[in-house]
């Protein structure tokens, strides 16, 4: 029988397809993609996804020896610099490894306790993963709009 951590770990990691499939055929042309009026391009949602993944893992999860600088909620819109595609999946790949090295950690009554966030209040754990999977699928999904429509 699996762990709550190990279903828990599953039912994100399916969810993060939603971006992951949109990866392979990406291209640095790709990257500078915006879906008018809004200004946010497709490297945009690429960091930014990553950035908030690795702050779930830093703030909410403990994740001991995390650091993010995020760049994108600082600036609060596209400032035209993320745009090196390769830098952009390393990214992606370590926020993935950071968050998911930390749900595998968890113990089973873990993803009861409470967590409190300014962004988003008091949650569970299991609530707080949920959370996050579900911020990246609805960026994700902005991603593919923008790539099938954007310019």
């Amino acid at each position: 029988m699996k762990t709550h951590s190990q279903l828990l770990l599953e039912l994100w990691q399916e969810a993060r397809t939603r971006l992951t499939n949109q990866l392979t055929e990406l291209t640095t042309e790709d990257l500078k993609k915006t879906l008018s009026p809004s200004p946010n391009s497709v490297g945009f949602l690429l960091r930014h996804i990553a950035e908030v993944e690795l702050l779930f893992a830093k703030n909410v999860f403990k994740a001991p020896g995390i650091t993010v600088h995020a760049a994108t909620l600082i600036a609060k819109h596209d400032t035209g610099e993320w745009n090196n595609l390769t830098a952009l999946k390393d990214f992606l790949g370590y926020a993935f490894e950071s968050l998911k090295e930390i749900i595998e950690l968890q113990t089973e009554d873990y993803w009861e306790q409470s967590v409190t966030t300014v962004e988003f209040g008091i949650k569970t754990r299991a609530e707080a993963l949920g959370r996050i999977a579900s911020h990246t699928a609805y960026h994700s999904g902005q991603l593919a709009m923008v790539l099938k429509y954007g310019k």
